[in-house]
């Protein structure tokens, strides 16, 4: 009986230390924006959907709304829900819930990118997307080969 116990506690202690982190999907001419992280930056050079981690009483439609300002200085307006990607890095897991999002005021400005791509769907892989965003990398290939 106590193994039963401690299981449950470990998996409950395990959902406790996921991170929720949101990823705008924003096209425009039938490319998808993805961000570059800066030197200096947590994962510095690696390719990311733009997004961030959601504060606490936040939706994750706000969060999007208020990272994409952050980051980027721009006003958007977040559409559905497209997937979620839960990835283990040594310092924790995330569990990455993908938007749809138009930016809808605004010149995207980097704060904490230092480059920026517009990339079709299938090329997504040739850069190197952050293992988290790599999954929903594929689904957007996919999704839009069929």
């Amino acid at each position: 009986m106590p193994s039963i116990l401690h299981s449950h506690w470990s998996m409950r202690k395990a959902m406790e230390d996921i991170k929720e982190v949101t990823a705008a999907i924003i096209c425009k001419n039938g490319r998808i924006l993805i961000a570059r992280r800066a030197s200096g930056e947590n994962m510095a050079g690696g390719w990311e959907f733009p997004g961030g981690k959601l504060e606490e009483s936040e939706t994750p439609e706000e969060c999007l709304k208020r990272e994409l300002a952050e980051e980027f200085g721009v006003a958007a307006q977040i559409g559905g829900f497209f997937c979620e990607s839960v990835y283990r890095y040594p310092k924790g897991t995330i569990r990455l819930l993908a938007y749809f999002a138009e930016i809808v005021r605004g010149e995207i400005s980097l704060r904490v990118h230092d480059q920026i791509a517009w990339v079709a769907a299938g090329e997504l892989r040739a850069y190197g997307l952050l293992p988290a965003d790599i999954p929903i990398a594929e689904k957007l290939a996919q999704d839009l080969k069929n």
